[in-house]
């Protein structure tokens, strides 16, 4: 593997404070953080994935790395700020590494309380997204919504209420089940 003048770490220490200037930029999954550790030593050999598992144990213990908490931190940002519903969220987390247990835990708490259809609504203030005027507008609003993790429910009642055309709805609905 070309190491591209990357300076390969060797030490645990070394490790271990390059590790945490990472997460002091930004909270990580453990998984995003070992994908990151593994640049950083000669990965494919025995020594570097013990030095990786060490570092990580490290920062377990001393709670510098916690999935549990960066699901719900995230979670929560997610929904406060970009105004994604539970779907997206779930798929972001996924993708990140986060297991599906923590992940099922934390979304729950996070959108215990959340009315789904007036989140959506704040999504489409959030992107300036208004009352569709035709049915080329009212499928662009709908796959944006879909994008953002609301479901066809959600979507579908907010279409209603803007009196989207039932022709409109009916196409809409047959792209959801294909």
């Amino acid at each position: 593997m070309r190491s591209f003048g990357f300076k390969k770490l060797s030490s645990e220490d070394d490790l271990y404070q390059y590790a945490v200037a990472a997460l002091a930029r930004r909270m990580r999954s453990t998984a995003e953080l070992k994908r990151l550790l593994r640049l950083k030593v000669e990965a494919d050999t025995e020594y570097g994935r013990t030095l990786v598992e060490l570092v990580i144990r490290r920062l377990k213990d001393q709670s510098y790395l916690n999935d549990a908490k960066y699901a719900a931190a995230y979670s929560s940002f997610r929904r406060d700020n970009e105004k994604f519903g539970r779907r997206r969220v779930i798929t972001d987390l996924k993708t990140k590494g986060v297991h599906a247990e923590i992940i099922a835990q934390a979304v729950a708490s996070v959108y215990e309380e959340v009315n789904d259809e007036k989140l959506a609504r704040e999504f489409l203030r959030r992107k300036r997204l208004a009352k569709p005027t035709d049915q080329r507008e009212a499928a662009r609003i709908f796959r944006q919504l879909m994008r953002a993790g609301f479901t066809s429910k959600t979507i579908f009642a907010i279409l209603k209420k803007w009196s989207v055309g039932d022709e409109t709805l009916s196409a809409l609905e047959s792209e959801t089940s294909e």
